[in-house]
């Protein structure tokens, strides 16, 4: 029986896919797997049998991902489950930026008297706004949510420019031909009407955004932040917009400074709040850590290469160790002197880590037991694990 914990609500429609006879959910304190939203693992001790972790979301900065690496601990994430959200959440906030809507709606439910109609014809003008059409749009970061934003602007009649120098190329293929691209990033920002940043929260991303990127900013300029509060400073848009060099900021995190400002719109954390958004999250997040905990397979990881392979052997080995020389050479030297056959072997690296699949013609329980311990015994192998082999759906 596989245990799995979860932290936070997870959708039912992912969790159900997990099956009864084969996984027991927060029975017990020694889980192989974790899924969670938003719930903060860094003060949290894991257990020596957590395997993997799932996050129904795409950012990770809630878990201590270079402890868990450490730790040979799977880190997965969802990324694209709540793409539409996002980007339904932005384009709803980049029209709210040119039309004063929601100050319309306020300011018309405390109409009184007989002539209502008559004085909201009267007094309309006062929320007239602006369209977005024939506006120029910067987009930072054309991953899932990026490109999506990108694409729908320019079907409203946005001209559209992106920038990210390391684009996918699966992303390169969704995005419109007529989506222009920056070279520079300061292209984005000397050049661009709104500008929307998405892009993950890293050493490198944190304050991407400060006060030498908006003194680049045309005066007019519209910024909106929908990946992560530390992507901006905060700060920094305070004093701009005080000092007429920014025209608005629209944020989906909440910060003290930002409020009660009346050219900034600070929103709840809304960008994925949407049922069918929660819903993919969970089931992605499920699929990923049932197929990790069955097979060995890697798909989805922020802390350790994709690595896929079929499974048809009696049994699989996997192994994280450390990306050093001849490593391959030692686990299969292990092996082969157990007297062990290796049907079918796979290792990809990244940074600092590899990870290794190996297949093998053996059902000697005992025997693969006895590999498993040599290998543990092994220089610069974290982990080790022994998977037989099951019919499963994949």
């Amino acid at each position: 029986m596989h245990q799995i914990k979860t932290f936070n609500a997870i959708a039912p429609e992912g969790m159900e896919r997990l099956e009864k006879e084969k996984y027991a959910i927060n029975e017990s304190d020694q889980p192989e797997g974790i899924i969670l939203r938003s719930k903060k693992l860094q003060e949290t001790d894991l257990p020596d049998s957590v395997l993997g972790i799932a996050r129904a979301g795409t950012g990770v900065n809630n878990i201590p991902v270079d402890a868990c690496t450490e730790k040979g601990i799977v880190v997965f994430n969802t990324p694209g489950a709540n793409a539409n959200a996002v980007k339904e959440l932005v384009l709803t906030s980049l029209l709210m930026s040119v039309r004063p809507v929601v100050q319309g709606i306020n300011w018309a439910q405390e109409l009184t008297g007989p002539d209502i109609s008559e004085q909201a014809e009267a007094h309309k003008k006062q929320f007239a706004g602006r369209e977005l059409e024939g506006k120029k749009l910067g987009v930072i970061g054309l991953g899932s949510i990026g490109a999506m934003v990108a694409n729908d602007a320019y079907r409203l009649g946005m001209e559209v420019m992106g920038y990210d120098p390391y684009v996918s190329v699966d992303t390169a293929w969704s995005i419109s031909r007529r989506v222009q691209r920056a070279q520079d990033i300061s292209e984005i920002f000397t050049t661009c009407d709104f500008i929307t940043v998405h892009v993950p929260l890293q050493e490198k991303t944190f304050h991407l955004i400060g006060q030498k990127e908006i003194a680049m900013m045309k005066n007019s300029a519209h910024l909106l932040n929908f990946s992560r509060s530390e992507i901006v400073d905060n700060h920094a848009v305070v004093e701009a917009i005080n000092n007429n060099e920014l025209a608005g900021f629209t944020t989906d995190f909440a910060d003290e400074q930002l409020l009660h400002h009346d050219h900034i719109t600070v929103l709840p954390h809304l960008g994925a709040s949407t049922e069918e958004a929660e819903t993919n999250s969970a089931k992605m997040a499920v699929r990923t850590l049932k197929r990790f905990i069955e097979t060995g397979v890697i798909k989805r990881s922020v802390n350790f290469p994709a690595v896929d392979m079929t499974f048809y052997s009696p049994y699989r080995i996997t192994i994280i160790n450390r990306n050093v020389p001849n490593m391959l050479g030692q686990i299969s030297a292990v092996i082969a002197d157990s007297g062990i056959n290796i049907d079918n072997m796979i290792n990809r690296g990244r940074d600092d880590y590899a990870y290794t699949l190996v297949d093998i013609d053996e059902s000697d329980e005992n025997k693969i037991s006895e590999v498993a311990d040599k290998l543990r015994e092994t220089k610069d192998i974290i982990r080790v694990r022994v998977i037989k082999k099951e019919e499963v759906p994949y």
